[in-house]
């Protein structure tokens, strides 16, 4: 636009002079806008990129549990009787074999008294009836005595060894029964309350029990799995997506109540063969050593289950995968000719602070991680690398793979 002093002149002589202040400002606005230098619309903005490669990635599956003790064993009396005296302190540790109770003996002691007197009565017979055989043996021949009386008398020494023996286990039944008044521990572990007192009338094999003890040290884990998983899971393995740990061991770490995780790892020792009509699930058991007594039955943890190696995984950063409005996973893609592509992902769990991605990305891609609220599909970009490093394999058998994997891609 000319801002000449003509052009002005033309102007004024033909406005009207109140209209005369507007134009000139206009006229002002206009020179000002001339002499501003253009805009750079054209300019490439610059983006963090992540470049995906296979890696060797350690797979696991966070799923609630129950702890459960190793074993537990009920106190109960074999025998009848009073309890004497009570030998433990409760809440304490007890080991196998370790009195309990003391039951009043008296009367089994004499029992096994008895049996030893009919024991020695059924020997004493015995030797009678064999001396009497004897000299019935060495008379038979002659005829002095008959066929049939030594016949009876050999039947009379089997019978009375017979007595014998059966004395002999009367008197092992008594010291049995005489020993069963000492109520000692079955297992090694913790004893509870107890639920009876010096004083205390007990029977044989009754239904309450006196005490219980658990075994803490290791201690059970029971997961609950969807037995949909545990197809997917086998077939997994079957088709060579997951390869299994070398030692063929399934490890299991917990994360407890309070968040902080367990000390120790377990193994998974074996898979229920029934699923739940009620609930869909197979319950796996895995075992954990509990020296110090943290994990205590009953409590709720949240189990790591490794399900295996996945040798070819692709993982692609968090903050560089949003979801649509159909909850679809989705990333930007920088092409070769630097434009923006929109890709859906198939992104099966989260593995650190990385998606695990089985669908839409391939090895080799890069994946906007910043900047993505100034880009859309099909805008030209510079790239740069966004410094993220890559997930770190867990294990020393992941970080073998990765290894692997990394010189074979090499």
């Amino acid at each position: 636009m000319s801002c000449s002093p003509i052009a002005r002149g033309r102007v004024r002589s033909h406005i009207h002079p109140a209209a005369l202040l507007l134009l000139a400002v206009a006229g002002v606005t206009a020179c000002s806008d001339s002499s501003a230098p253009p805009s750079d619309e054209s300019a490439e903005l610059q983006v963090g990129v992540f470049t995906l490669r296979n890696q060797a990635v350690e797979v696991t599956t966070d799923l609630p549990g129950r702890t459960t003790p190793y074993r537990v064993a009920q106190v109960r009396p074999q025998v009848g009787g009073v309890i004497q005296q009570r030998r433990f302190e409760e809440g304490a540790r007890v080991e196998a074999g370790e009195l309990l109770y003391q039951l009043d003996d008296k009367v089994y002691r004499a029992q096994v008294e008895q049996a030893k007197a009919e024991l020695d009565k059924a020997q004493a017979t015995v030797q009678s009836v064999e001396a009497n055989t004897r000299r019935i043996r060495e008379v038979v021949g002659s005829g002095a005595v008959s066929q049939q009386e030594f016949d009876d008398a050999r039947a009379r020494l089997a019978e009375a060894k017979a007595d014998v023996e059966l004395a002999r286990a009367r008197l092992e039944t008594a010291r049995i029964d005489l020993e069963y008044t000492r109520i000692a521990a079955s297992i090694d572990g913790r004893i509870g309350r107890s639920f009876v007192t010096e004083g205390a009338l007990v029977t044989a094999n009754q239904s309450a029990e006196l005490a219980q003890i658990t075994q803490l040290d290791p201690i059970y884990v029971d997961i609950p799995r969807s037995s949909a998983e545990v197809l997917a899971l086998r077939q997994a393995l079957a088709e060579g997506r997951l390869q299994q740990a070398e030692s063929g061991r399934t490890q299991v770490r917990l994360m407890l109540e309070d968040g902080s995780e367990y000390s120790h790892s377990g193994e998974l020792q074996f898979s229920d063969v029934t699923v739940d009509r009620d609930t869909g699930s197979v319950t796996l058991r895995a075992i954990f050593p509990n020296p110090d007594h943290q994990l205590l039955p009953g409590m709720y943890v949240q189990a790591r289950v490794t399900e295996g190696v996945q040798t070819q995984a692709l993982l692609v950063p968090q903050q560089g995968v949003t979801r649509d409005r159909q909850g679809q996973a989705t990333a930007l893609r920088v092409n070769a000719d630097g434009s923006v592509e929109k890709r859906v992902l198939q992104a099966d769990k989260a593995i650190g602070q990385f998606w695990l991605i089985s669908e839409g990305l391939s090895a080799g891609d890069q994946v906007i991680v910043n900047q993505l609220q100034r880009v859309s599909p099909g805008d030209q970009v510079t790239t740069e690398d966004a410094g993220i490093q890559p997930y770190a394999a867990a294990g020393e058998q992941g970080a073998r793979l990765s290894a692997a994997t990394e010189a074979s891609n090499g």
